[in-house]
C-alpha cells in the first residue's frame, strides 16, 4: 500500500511552494521522518519529511510550483535493500562490495574515478553546464558532493584544429574570440520573485526619502579594543558593531516614535517596543530575521541573537515567524565594501538604517585636521508618516550615541 506525501500547510499567507530539490532519488528506501525534499516558499525554505518508511516514488520534479495539498510523491511498502542490513550478512556485504567495484571499473574505467553526483550536486552541475564525469568527488567512494559542485568551474572547450584550404575566401577566415560568451537561464525562485515584487511595490507606493550623516567610529573601536577579550570570555560571543548600532537605534526610536510606526489603511500604528529586523545575505537571497524586543536586550543579548539568526539564515533554517513582524530594519552594506547607498524600506515598516564601510578620512576636530575612521550612515524613510525634522533628528541622535558609547550604557 502506498502513501501520498502532500505539500503541508506552512503558513496562513502561503498558497504555493516551489520544489527546490530532492534529497533522495526515485526508488530509494527512506526511513520514517527522514527528510526527502526541500520546499521553498516566498518567505522561507522547508524540509519535507517522509511520513513512513518505504520505497520513494517521485511525482513532482525539481523546479515545479505546487499548491498547498498537492501530491509531491508516494511511498510504497518495502524493506531496506539487503546491502543495508549489515547485521544479517556482514561477510557477504563486505565481499560483494569490492567485486561490484571491480566489475564497474572494468566495464567503465572512468566511472569509479568520476564518481556519482548527489541530487543537489547534480542540479548545480546542470545549471552550470558541467559534465559530472569531469569532476573529482571528495565524498565517500568518489561521490560528488554539493560542495564539489559549488566549487566546480566550467572548462572552456579546446579549439578545434581546422584545415585551411589552399585559397581561402575572406568569409571563411577564422574570427578571433576574446573569451567564452555563454549564457544560461535560471527560473526565478519564489523567494526572489517576492523580493522583486516587494521592492517595486515600496518604490511605487511610498514617499521614500533618504537623509545622510557620518559617524566617527573611533570611540567604539577604542571601546571594543579595550574590552573585547573580557567580553568574549565572560559572555561567549564577540563584541561587534551591530550590537552598538542596534542599541543606538532602539534608544532613538523611543525618542522619535514615528520612525518606529507604520501605516495601516487610514491609521498610523505606533509600537511601544522595538523589533529590529537585520538584513542578512543568505544563499537563496536577502532575508530579514527579527530581533524581538531588542530595546530590552543588553549588548551581549543582541550579539547572541544576531549570531543565532545569521546562522539559521546561512543554513536556510529560518522560520516564517522569525522573519515577520519587525518594526525597524538595519542593513549593513559596509561588509561588502559599500561607501554610500539609499536602502529601500522593508514594508510595512516606515524606515531603514543603512550602515557602510569604515574609511580613514581627514576631518576637522577642535580646530585641527585629524585622521579618523569614518562611516556614512543613511536613513531611508516614508515621508507620508515621518517628517524631515523627525528623520534628521533621529539620525543625529544615533550619531551622538555611537560617538559617545557611554550614553548607550547610561541611557542618557
Amino acid at each position: 500500500m502506498s502513501l501520498e506525501i502532500k505539500v503541508p500547510t506552512v503558513g496562513e499567507s502561503i498558497t504555493e511552494v516551489t520544489l527546490a530539490q530532492w534529497l533522495k532519488q526515485d526508488g530509494d528506501y527512506v526511513e520514517m521522518d527522514e527528510n526527502i525534499a526541500e520546499l521553498e516558499s516566498d518567505k522561507a525554505t522547508f524540509e519535507l519529511p517522509a511520513e513512513k518508511a518505504g520505497i520513494l516514488r517521485i511525482i513532482a520534479q525539481e523546479g515545479d510550483t505546487l499548491e498547498i495539498g498537492a501530491v509531491v510523491c508516494t511511498i510504497e511498502d518495502g524493506d531496506a535493500p539487503a546491502g543495508d542490513k549489515k547485521a544479517d550478512a556482514p561477510a557477504a556485504a563486505e565481499s560483494a562490495a569490492p567485486a561490484a567495484k571491480a566489475e564497474e571499473a572494468s566495464e567503465n574505467p572512468d566511472s569509479y574515478a568520476a564518481g556519482t553526483a548527489s541530487p543537489a550536486a547534480a542540479k548545480i552541475l546542470r545549471e552550470k553546464g558541467i559534465d559530472p564525469s569531469t569532476i573529482k568527488g571528495t565524498g565517500k567512494e568518489g561521490r560528488i558532493t554539493k560542495e564539489d559542485a559549488e566549487k566546480a568551474q566550467a572548462k572552456p572547450a579546446a579549439p578545434k584544429a581546422e584545415s585551411k584550404p589552399a585559397t581561402s575566401a575572406p568569409a571563411a577566415a577564422p574570427t578571433a574570440v576574446a573569451g567564452a560568451r555563454n549564457e544560461r537561464r535560471e527560473k526565478m525562485s519564489s523567494l526572489r520573485k517576492t523580493i522583486a515584487k516587494r521592492l517595486v511595490s515600496v518604490k511605487n507606493e511610498t514617499a521614500m526619502l533618504t537623509t545622510f550623516n557620518e559617524v566617527n567610529m573611533q570611540p567604539i573601536m577604542d571601546l571594543r579594543a579595550k574590552y573585547k577579550d573580557i567580553f568574549k570570555e565572560k559572555h561567549g560571543v564577540g563584541l561587534g558593531f551591530m550590537s552598538f548600532f542596534t542599541k543606538a537605534v532602539t534608544t532613538a526610536l523611543k525618542e522619535w516614535p514615528a520612525v518606529n510606526a507604520r501605516i495601516e489603511e487610514n491609521e498610523i500604528v505606533y509600537s511601544d517596543f522595538a523589533d529590529v529586523s537585520i538584513a542578512v545575505s543568505a544563499p537563496k537571497g536577502l532575508v530579514v530575521p527579527v530581533i524581538r524586543n531588542a530595546d530590552s536586550l543588553s549588548l551581549q543579548g543582541i550579539e547572541k541573537e544576531i549570531i543565532n539568526l545569521a546562522t539559521k539564515a546561512r543554513d536556510n533554517k529560518l522560520t516564517i515567524d522569525e522573519m515577520t513582524g519587525g518594526t525597524f530594519t538595519i542593513t549593513n552594506g559596509g561588509v561588502f565594501g559599500s561607501m554610500m547607498s539609499t536602502p529601500i524600506i522593508n514594508a510595512p515598516q516606515s524606515a531603514i538604517l543603512g550602515m557602510h564601510n569604515i574609511v580613514q578620512r581627514p576631518i576637522a576636530e577642535n580646530g585641527q585636521v585629524v585622521i579618523r575612521p569614518m562611516m556614512y550612515i543613511a536613513l531611508s524613510y516614508d515621508h507620508r508618516i515621518i517628517d524631515g525634522r523627525e528623520s534628521v533628528s533621529f539620525l543625529v541622535r544615533v550619531k551622538q550615541l555611537l560617538e559617545d558609547p557611554a550614553r548607550l550604557l547610561l541611557e542618557v
